[in-house]
C-alpha cells in the first residue's frame, strides 16, 4: 500500500435523489478525515467505459481498496475485474440483508472455475453496498476496521514492516480472505467496448494536498452482462445462446464480454441459461440476476422440480427463449425459438447432469446425518 494509505472509492448512484447524494457526500467527507485513508469519488461504476478517464485513474491505484456502490457487492467486484482492477474478495461486516430464495443461485460443486486457471493478485478489494445502512457513521466505522486490517495484512506480506499492537489485535482473528498470488496489481483487461478515451491525471495531481478527490465524467446509461469468474466454468452456453455478438473468446480461450454495447437493453436472457448463475445484470430487478449474494454451501432444492413436477409458471429456459425472440423481433430479425443455441441441458433439464449432481449431494447430506 503506497504510503500506507487505503483508498476508498465512492461510486455515485444513477438517480439524483438528494438523500442518496447526501449519504455519498457524508461518507466521503468522514472517511477522508480518517488517518491513512483517501477517498476518490467517481460516477456510477456500471456505466463507465473501460478506456475512459475514471478507469485510467483507478488503474493507477495500488494496495487494497474499499468500493462503495448502489449495486450488489458481487456485481461491483466483477465490474472492477472486467475493467482491469483485480483482487481477492474482502470480507465485510456491514452487509445488506437480501431475501432471495432463488434455487438457481446455488453453486454446483463440479467443474473447474475460471479463477482457478487465472489467479487474481494478492490485493484485497472490499465492496460495500450503500443500501446496507442509512447512517454514514456505520460505513466510516467499517472503513476504519478495514484500514487497520489492511495494514496488518500488508505487514504480514512484508516482514520488514513492524507490527503494532493494534495491528496484532486484528490479525489474530483475520476476517478477510486474502490470497497470496501474483504481485501484478492492475491485471489485464479482457474486454474492448470501443469507447474513445482521454488521458487521466496522475493521482498526485488528482488529490493534491487533499484526502478527497473527484472525477467528473458523464457516461450514458448502459446495459451489459458481467461475468462472475469465480462461478464461471467456461461452458460457452452463453456465447451459443446470445445472437447479438456480445460474447467472445480471449487468447486463453476464456469466455469474455467482448462487445458489451451490443447487448439489448433490458434483456437478461443469457443469465437464465447459465448453469452456474455466473452472468450478472447489475441493474435487473431480480436479485439473483442483479448479483445478490450466492450460497456457495448448503443445499436448497425444490424436490417437486427435482423429480419433474410441472411448474405453475414459466421456467428459466422458456423465459430466456421468449426474451431472446422478443429482442430479435425488435431488431428486425426472425425469432428462432428452441432451434438455435439451446443446449440439451435446457431442453431436457430432468436428464441433465446438474440434477444428478443435486440429487447426489442431497443423498450425501442425508447419509451424513446418520438417521
Amino acid at each position: 500500500m503506497r504510503n500506507g494509505q487505503l483508498t476508498v472509492i465512492v461510486s455515485a448512484g444513477q438517480s439524483r435523489n438528494p438523500e442518496k447524494r447526501e449519504l455519498e457526500q457524508a461518507i466521503a467527507e468522514r472517511a477522508g478525515a480518517l488517518e491513512g485513508v483517501r477517498v476518490l469519488c467517481i460516477p456510477h461504476l456500471y456505466d463507465l467505459a473501460k478506456d475512459g478517464e475514471t478507469y485510467q485513474a483507478l488503474r493507477q491505484l495500488d494496495g487494497d481498496l474499499v468500493l462503495i456502490t448502489w449495486l450488489f457487492t458481487r456485481a461491483a467486484h466483477w465490474i472492477l475485474d472486467r475493467n482491469g482492477l483485480r483482487g481477492q474478495f474482502g470480507t465485510v461486516e456491514l452487509v445488506q440483508e437480501v431475501d432471495d430464495d432463488d434455487e438457481d443461485n446455488q453453486l454446483e460443486p463440479h467443474d473447474e472455475r475460471v479463477t482457478l486457471a487465472q489467479p487474481r493478485p494478492e490485493r484485497t478489494i472490499y465492496t460495500l453496498d450503500f443500501r446496507a445502512s442509512s447512517q454514514p457513521q456505520a460505513f466510516v466505522d467499517e472503513i476504519q476496521r478495514i484500514a487497520i486490517l489492511s495494514k496488518a495484512t500488508a505487514a504480514a506480506r512484508n516482514p520488514a514492516t513492524p507490527l503494532t499492537l493494534e495491528m496484532l489485535g486484528h490479525f489474530e482473528q483475520p476476517t478477510n480472505d486474502t490470497f497470496v498470488g501474483s504481485s501484478n496489481l492492475t491485471g489485464t483487461g479482457s474486454t474492448d467496448d470501443g469507447h474513445s478515451s482521454s488521458a487521466a491525471p496522475a493521482l498526485s495531481t488528482l488529490f493534491g494536498t487533499s484526502s478527497v478527490a473527484s472525477i467528473e465524467e458523464h457516461p450514458a446509461r448502459r446495459w451489459y452482462p458481467v461475468i462472475d469468474f469465480s462461478r464461471c466454468t467456461n461452458c460457452m452456453e452463453c456465447i451459443d445462446f446470445c445472437l447479438f455478438g456480445v460474447y467472445g473468446i480471449d487468447t486463453l480461450e476464456t469466455i469474455v464480454v467482448e462487445q458489451a454495447d451490443n447487448c439489448r437493453k433490458g434483456c437478461p436472457a443469457c443469465s437464465r441459461v447459465c448453469p452456474q448463475n455466473a452472468i450478472i445484470f447489475p441493474q435487473h430487478k431480480t436479485p439473483a440476476i442483479a448479483g445478490a449474494p450466492v450460497d456457495a454451501g448448503g443445499l436448497k432444492i425444490d424436490l417437486s422440480k427435482l423429480f419433474g413436477a410441472p411448474d405453475d409458471g414459466e421456467d428459466a429456459a422458456a423465459a430466456a427463449i421468449r426474451e431472446r425472440d422478443e429482442q430479435l423481433l425488435l431488431a428486425g430479425r426472425s425469432a428462432v425459438g428452441k432451434s438455435t443455441g439451446v443446449s440439451e441441458r435446457l431442453l431436457n433439464p430432468a436428464d441433465g447432469p446438474r440434477v444428478a449432481d443435486q440429487l447426489d449431494a442431497l443423498i450425501d447430506q442425508l447419509d451424513a446425518l446418520d438417521l
